[in-house]
C-alpha cells in the first residue's frame, strides 16, 4: 500500500486559491465565462450547498431552480447517494480492468431495464452526448442506413454526431462539415414521410419535451411515428437524456404518449447524483447482438471510463431513492402545483404570453404587450437581441430574490424551470411570490429592471 502524500491538502488549496477562480476561468479556461456573469451579476461566490439549496459566504440561501442544466435530479449531496460513493472508494475494487465482468455495471443496467420492459440491453459512457453518439452508431449499423432524422430546435450535445442532430445553427456554424443528417419539426407526420420515402433513414432521434423552448410532442406523435418508422425498417431513438428519471412526472417522458416503446433509450444527468458522470444507452437485443456481431468486434464500441464503480454506485442509489422516496410522483404532483400557480398568471401580465411543460420541466414564455408604454420597450429590446426580456426577469430573480434560473436557449424568450426532483410545496410558494414580484416591477414601467435593460441593449449592440 502506498503511503499518503504529504505535500497535496485540498482543504488547503481551496483555503488559500478558493478566492481567485474567476481570475482563473478568466486566466485558463473558457475566457467568455467569466465575462458573461460579471456583465449579468451572476458572478457569485457560492459556499456550500444541500438540496435544492446553495448558501453564501454570508449564509444567505438561494433556491437553485436549474439543477445544474438538470444534473442534480435529487438535489445537491443527497445521503444515500454520498454514503454509496463512500462505500464504493472504500471497497478498493479491482475497477476498470478491462478484461473481467465486474457486478455494478450489470446490476445497474438490470435496475434500469425495469422501467424499459421492452427493452434489453445496456451501454453505459460518461455523458448524455456520449449516449446519444452511441445510439446513432447502433442505428446506423443496425438498419444498414445512413441518415438520422432530428427535430427542428432539438439539442442532443455537442460533440460532431451529436451535434450534427442538433436543431440550433447557433451551436453548428462553424463546425461543418456534419454527418448528413436532416431535420423535421417536431409533430410533422407528412415531413417524416417525405423522408422515409427516400429510403436510406436510420432512425428519428426525439427530445419527447425539447430542452430548448419546453416544447412537447404533440399527442400521439410519437406513436404514429414510430410506426411509420417500423414501416420502413428504421429506428425510434428516444433521448431522454434530461427528461428522464422522473423529470416529466413518469419515468420516461415517452411514457405519456401512449403505446411507444423506442428501440434506443438515451438517459444520463439524474443518473450520476450530480457526482460522477455517466451516460447509458438502453436498446433491444437485436440491435445489440448485430453491432457486437463476433468476438472480433468485441470491442468496437467501448468508453475507457464508462461503466467505471463510481458511477454505477452512484446510478444504483439514485434509483433506490427514486422508489424509496417516492421522487417521480412528487416531481408529478409538485409540477402540477407549480404550473398551475404560474399558469393562473398569464391572465394578470400582458409580457407573459404562455406557461407550459409536463412534471417538474417547465417553460414560461414572454410575449409582446399590448399597451403603448410596455410595447415601445419591448420593441426596443427585440430590435438589439431576442432574449433580453427573459435575461431582464432571471437577474432579478437571482439579485432580489436569490433564485437561479435561466434562459430556455439563445434568442429565446422563455425561461426553464428544472428544479431538483426533491422540491416542495414551500420552494413553489417562494417561487412564485418571486416571479410575482419581479412582474410587478416589469410592468410597473420604471425602476432598476428596465434600466438594466438598457445595459443589455448596450452590450448587445456592441456585440454585433
Amino acid at each position: 500500500m502506498t503511503s499518503m502524500s504529504k505535500e497535496f491538502d485540498l482543504g488547503r488549496l481551496l483555503a488559500e486559491r478558493g478566492g481567485e477562480r474567476y481570475e482563473l476561468h478568466a486566466r485558463h479556461l473558457n475566457h467568455q465565462l467569466p465575462r458573461m456573469l460579471h456583465t449579468i451579476g451572476f458572478d457569485k461566490v457560492y459556499e456550500r450547498a444541500e438540496g435544492a439549496h446553495f448558501w453564501d459566504a454570508d449564509g444567505n440561501d438561494y433556491l437553485d431552480m436549474l439543477a445544474g442544466f438538470g444534473v442534480m435530479g435529487l438535489g445537491r449531496h443527497h445521503p444515500v447517494v454520498r454514503k454509496a460513493l463512500h462505500d464504493v472508494l472504500d471497497a478498493s475494487l479491482a475497477d476498470l480492468t478491462r478484461f473481467d465482468c465486474q457486478p455494478l455495471p450489470g446490476l445497474l443496467a438490470e435496475q434500469l431495464l425495469t422501467h424499459s420492459p421492452h427493452l434489453d440491453r445496456v451501454f453505459f459512457g460518461n455523458s448524455g452526448t456520449e449516449a446519444v453518439e452511441t445510439a446513432l452508431k447502433f442505428a446506423r449499423y443496425a438498419t444498414g442506413k445512413p441518415r438520422v432524422l432530428y427535430c427542428a430546435h432539438a439539442f442532443h450535445g455537442l460533440t460532431t454526431g451529436s451535434l450534427s442532430v442538433n436543431g440550433e445553427d447557433g451551436f453548428r456554424d462553424g463546425f461543418a462539415p456534419l454527418l448528413p443528417d436532416t431535420a423535421v419539426p417536431l409533430g410533422d407526420l407528412d415531413a417524416l414521410r417525405r423522408e422515409l420515402n427516400k429510403g436510406d433513414v436510420a432512425a428519428l432521434i426525439v427530445e419527447p419535451v425539447q430542452g430548448k423552448g419546453v416544447h412537447e410532442a404533440p399527442p400521439g406523435y410519437l406513436r404514429a411515428a414510430q410506426d411509420l418508422l417500423h414501416r420502413h425498417k428504421a429506428l425510434l431513438i428516444a433521448d431522454e437524456v434530461q427528461t428522464g428519471l422522473g423529470r416529466t412526472g413518469a419515468f420516461y417522458a415517452y411514457e405519456h404518449d401512449e403505446g411507444v416503446e423506442p428501440d434506443l433509450v438515451c438517459v444520463a444527468k439524474a443518473l450520476s447524483g450530480g457526482y460522477v458522470p455517466v451516460g447509458a444507452t438502453l436498446g433491444k437485443d437485436w440491435i445489440f447482438k448485430k453491432v457486437y456481431s463476433s468476438m472480433d468486434r468485441v470491442l468496437v464500441h467501448s468508453a475507457s471510463f464508462g461503466a467505471n464503480a463510481q458511477a454505477m454506485a452512484a446510478g444504483l442509489a439514485v434509483l433506490a431513492v427514486m422508489r424509496d422516496e417516492k421522487v417521480v410522483e412528487n416531481a408529478r404532483v409538485t409540477g402540477e402545483l407549480l404550473k398551475s400557480r404560474l399558469g393562473a398568471l398569464v391572465d394578470r401580465y400582458e409580457l407573459l404570453s404562455e406557461v407550459r411543460g409536463r412534471g417538474l420541466m417547465i417553460g414560461i414564455e414572454f410575449g409582446r404587450p399590448r399597451s403603448l408604454k410596455l410595447r415601445s420597450r419591448w420593441t426596443m429590446l427585440q430590435a438589439a437581441r431576442k432574449g433580453l426580456f427573459a435575461q431582464m426577469v432571471v437577474v432579478p430573480l437571482l439579485q432580489k430574490h436569490r433564485i437561479l434560473t435561466q434562459v430556455s436557449g439563445d434568442h429565446l424568450e422563455v425561461i426553464k424551470l428544472i428544479p431538483p426532483l426533491t422540491v416542495g410545496e414551500k420552494d413553489v410558494d417562494r417561487f412564485v411570490d418571486a416571479f410575482t414580484a419581479v412582474m410587478d416591477d416589469a410592468h410597473s414601467g420604471g425602476g432598476l429592471m428596465w434600466d438594466f435593460g438598457k445595459t443589455l441593449v448596450k452590450q448587445a449592440v456592441a456585440n454585433r
